[in-house]
């Protein structure tokens, strides 16, 4: 079944054309891994699902849903869970507080924090008076996807999870976001630069280069020749 379906997007940025007619299909269960150069138009593909910016022309539908007529602060409430580029805590408040933060975009009124939270990362449930910005960076990282997964999404969006965060950080989140998907069915669509840690955690992939859709497919179907032409710096 088609959870998250994107068909001849197009937007349009301060007068320059940023995506180019994208076409995406990301069936439930997935692990889907946009790829990309800097620039390439991956972050911009993840704001218009979420309706962070607007879309030009094209269609985007969530479980059969237009989100083109939902509000921005209405899709969490469909089941989207969000972790923005450089995770944008509230370094000012608590950890257990932040968390808080996302039972408010549930639809059912739940004000208790779901206990998978903690069991998916047990140093938050250790921290939960410390403030998000005395946290390291990983921690910070953990605390943003727990946030997401406050909602009990099923679809969680992950705008480079990995960035700037240290290497046994790094594969712990991938395990996390592994057994999330196998234990918990959530779909999981991701932005990601490391080869490595793409090939390990996603099931499929999509390559953007100038905004355009130019390979797809499986991730053991990404190619060496995929690389050098779009991926290698």
């Amino acid at each position: 079944m088609s959870l998250l379906s994107i068909k001849g997007l197009n937007q349009s940025y301060g007068g320059s054309h940023t995506l180019w007619d994208i076409d995406l299909d990301v069936q439930a269960g997935m692990r889907m891994c946009l790829m990309g150069r800097n620039g390439m138009g991956k972050t911009t593909l993840l704001k218009c699902v979420m309706g962070l910016i607007p879309v030009a022309s094209g269609q985007v539908s969530f479980t059969g849903t237009d989100l083109r007529v939902v509000p921005a602060e209405a899709r969490a409430r469909l089941g989207i869970g969000y972790v923005p580029q450089g995770r944008e805590i509230f370094p000012q408040l608590t950890v257990k507080e932040n968390l808080e933060v996302g039972l408010a975009a549930r639809g059912d009124g739940r004000r208790t924090i779901p206990t998978q939270v903690f069991d998916l990362f047990p140093v938050l449930k250790q921290m939960l008076g410390r403030r998000g910005g005395d946290l390291s960076g990983g921690q910070q990282q953990q605390l943003a996807i727990g946030r997401a997964l406050v909602l009990e999404p099923k679809l969680l969006i992950l705008d480079e999870p990995t960035e700037g965060i240290q290497p046994n950080i790094v594969h712990e989140i991938g395990d996390i976001l592994i057994k999330l998907n196998h234990e918990a069915k959530v779909t999981l669509v991701l932005v990601e630069q490391k080869l490595l840690f793409a090939r390990r955690v996603a099931s499929d992939f999509c390559i953007l280069d100038k905004g355009r859709h130019v390979a797809g497919g499986t991730i053991d179907e990404l190619s060496d020749d995929d690389v050098v032409r779009h991926l290698s710096v």
